[in-house]
């Protein structure tokens, strides 16, 4: 699967680090995003002019009495955001927020990172469907906004012979460093790598070095995993070590969502929709509870994160018979089938197992159970090992539920649920010499434990923290112990002490899955390149599906029951195949993304900061209510005392047939009656959009919060999806 790879490597941060950090004087200078006026700004956007007119610019709109530190300034910007990013006191960014020809002065804040078989299990095939249609993406460039690229003897980021020159309107670029090298590096697959250091460095100090690299090089192993899951060139037999052995190849912050005038991520994707190129970007992975999903603007294709159907499995074998599943990814001498004493880490020191605390003469030669808390995985294993331990068993959070995560461990080790973990160590506290073992499985492809997809427990949930009129995530896809390159400066575990350097890693996160996302959408912008960025996204969703393998709804694995479209993405799980050919979709322009913020009472000078434009909205004139965003899914929300809600939808016949008639089915959510008005839509070849508008009547009678439903348009070929979600009055739930 040929694709091409921009990655463009910022530590960890959108524009640069965020900065709080006292300096050599009295007053504390941070790292803030100002938001230039366009009428003010430069009118070059040349970097080297940029830089000196935004310099040029503070010394004129800083009185003296607010200078007693200097300013500095970091970057400028001409493309994603008009305006710069500066170290300035907060007396400074106050002042400057005053200013007429200042939009906005945002505090820089910090982005954490959201993190062979799964192009098999979209069913993306090189004979046929959307990988067949697409050439597989060659023409397409991919950005990543991560923490690097490893390309140093990595296939993934080989250029096949095949693939050629990026497109001619492509102006990336790669840039040198000291331990990154362009001209070895860059071909034709890796298109562009740049780094952004300043405001990490303004945050820490200039020790960047010591614990980065000063370069697009990847150190971490982040970046190199997303952009080889979403577009790296196909390496047979990858594996990490002997698990997930295959074919590898590509899909061709920690807080809660505020407002998206003040988001980087959110104005520069807004930048970009308007230059036709699609956004995607990762649900968050602070799931179980409500409204913990990230990236949450209409503008942004927002993808979850779910299972395939491999596991890693082990298993635990208790002395009394008990069998229990387990997950792992150890590699290395597996313990004996001889049982061993077993031992609870809170009876041997600590029951976190936190480094130093293990009692050694109660633990060598033992398998130690880890609760969840304090440290990662990783460190628990490596605490044991350290205190002379001879196995471990990682337990997973209650509020995980069924799910455990498989982790590189530096010592045999598996990962097992909150409950599994529960009848273990009700075994070792009611057995004399408790004894057990681990049996590693392996790879475990089809006949797995359960159906899948799975959603999974950690992956960003509904409702819509900004806008609950707008469904989020969007959509689920692979996420969950996916296969892909690692860089060779950091272990596979990510700890110190371990030496082994791989050049594939297993990993999880809602990162991963906004990978498989990117991957999709590239295929599909080269088989539809006039296609607009909502009516990729639409396409996505409509065709989506909700059910897992067994034939049933897709179950969250933090609850054993059936996910909503607030956990498991409003229209379901990505189908590549069948967005190819929608039927329908909803498109929408940067213009009615202005009419949605005029609804939601943004004010002009906000709605400014997102469209970078000279002229002020005048939202006086864009009459409508956020509910009639054409998005392709209804997200309603009643109000207690309130009555009816109708929202508004026009969609864009893209089906082979021309001249058609689609007709709804209606699944409507309890306590609901839905009425869609007209009752046919009608298309010809002159007529190819059709508005229609749904009326959502509470009839009451509820006993849940939240209330789901579909609406599906048919023509006898085409099935175009879109979800109901329902949000009750607190009030009138507590009263049925």
């Amino acid at each position: 699967m040929a694709r091409l790879v921009w990655v463009a490597c910022l530590l960890l941060a959108a524009a640069t680090a965020v900065a709080a950090v006292v300096e050599s004087e009295a007053e504390a200078l941070s790292t803030y995003i100002v938001h230039v006026a366009q009428a003010h700004a430069p009118r070059s956007s040349r970097p080297s002019m940029l830089s000196s007119a935004y310099s040029s610019f503070l010394r004129d709109h800083l009185p003296e009495h607010v200078v007693r530190q200097t300013p500095r300034l970091l970057y400028s910007y001409a493309h994603a955001a008009t305006g710069f990013a500066a170290r300035l006191t907060e007396a400074q960014a106050v002042h400057l927020a005053s200013q007429e020809s200042v939009l906005a002065v945002v505090p820089d804040m910090t982005h954490q990172l959201h993190t062979t078989q799964s192009p098999s299990f979209l069913g993306l095939s090189a004979s046929s469907g959307l990988l067949q249609a697409s050439d597989g993406g060659a023409n397409i460039v991919i950005g990543f906004i991560d923490s690097g690229v490893y390309p140093k003897d990595r296939a993934s980021f080989t250029a096949p012979p095949s693939l050629p020159p990026p497109p001619s309107t492509f102006r990336g670029s790669c840039v040198s460093a000291p331990d990154f090298n362009a001209s070895a590096y860059c071909n034709n697959k890796l298109v562009g790598a740049k780094f952004f250091k300043l405001g990490y460095e303004a945050a820490h100090g200039s020790v960047i070095e010591e614990t980065e690299s000063s370069s697009p090089l990847d150190t971490n192993g982040h970046g190199t995993h997303t952009a080889s899951t979403a577009a790296g060139s196909a390496v047979v037999d990858a594996a990490f070590f002997d698990y997930a052995r295959g074919k590898a190849v590509g899909m061709g912050s920690n807080s809660p969502p505020h407002v998206w005038q003040s988001d980087s991520t959110a104005v520069g994707a807004f930048s970009a929709i308007r230059k036709g190129i699609i956004v995607s970007a990762s649900a968050g992975n602070y799931g179980l509870g409500e409204s913990t999903v990230f990236n949450v603007a209409p503008w942004i294709l927002t993808a979850g994160a779910s299972t395939i159907n491999r596991q890693f499995l082990a298993n635990i074998v208790l002395g009394n018979g008990e069998n229990f599943t387990a997950t792992s990814i150890y590699e290395g001498t597996p313990l004996s089938t001889n049982k061993i004493p077993l031992v609870y880490g809170g009876d041997v020191g600590s029951s976190e197992c936190e480094a130093g605390k293990l009692n050694a003469s109660e633990v060598i030669g033992k398998i130690v159970v880890c609760d969840a808390g304090i440290n990662s995985r990783q460190v628990k294993g490596e605490a044991v090992k350290l205190a002379g331990g001879a196995g471990a068993i990682l337990v997973s959070s209650k509020v995980f539920g069924e799910q455990s995560v498989a982790t590189a461990h530096v010592l045999p080790a598996a990962g097992v649920s909150f409950a599994t973990a529960e009848n273990i160590k009700k075994y070792i506290r009611e057995t004399e010499s408790p004894v057990g073992t681990i049996v590693f499985l392996g790879t475990v492809i089809g006949r797995t434990t359960r159906p899948a997809p799975r959603m999974a427990s950690f992956s960003g949930r509904g409702p819509n923290f900004i806008a609950p009129e707008i469904l989020k995530p969007d959509v689920t896809a692979p996420g969950v112990d996916i296969l892909a390159a690692w860089t060779g400066e950091n272990s596979p575990s990510g700890l110190d002490s371990d030496p082994r350097r791989v050049k594939f890693n297993i990993m999880y996160g809602t990162s991963v899955a906004c990978a498989h996302v990117s991957g999709i959408v590239a295929l599909l912008r080269q088989v539809h390149p006039d296609w607009s960025p909502a009516a990729i996204k639409s396409a996505l969703m409509t065709t989506a599906y909700n059910v897992d393998s067994a034939g049933d709804i897709i179950k969250d694995m933090s609850t054993s029951k059936e996910s909503t479209p607030f956990v498991r993405g409003g229209a379901g799980h990505v189908d590549p195949n069948r967005a190819a050919d929608p039927g329908l979709v909803y498109n929408a322009s940067t213009n009615d993304y202005i009419s949605f913020l005029c609804a939601l009472r943004y004010t002009a000078q906000q709605i400014a900061v997102l469209t970078r434009d000279g002229s002020m909205t005048d939202c006086s004139r864009r009459p409508g209510s956020v509910g009639d965003h054409n998005y392709p899914a209804f997200s309603v929300v009643f109000r207690s005392g309130g009555g009816a809600v109708t929202q508004r939808r026009v969609v864009q016949n893209v089906g082979s047939n021309t001249t058609t008639t689609y007709t709804p089915n209606v699944t409507s959510p309890a306590g609901v009656r839905v009425t869609v008005q007209p009752s046919t839509l009608k298309f010809s070849v002159l007529r190819k959009t059709q508005e229609y508008a749904v009326t959502f009547t509470p009839l009451g009678n509820v006993t849940d919060k939240y209330t789901f439903g579909s609406i599906v348009w048919s023509d006898g070929k085409y099935k175009v999806t879109s979800p109901i979600a329902i949000t009750w009055p607190a009030t009138q739930v507590a009263a049925m």
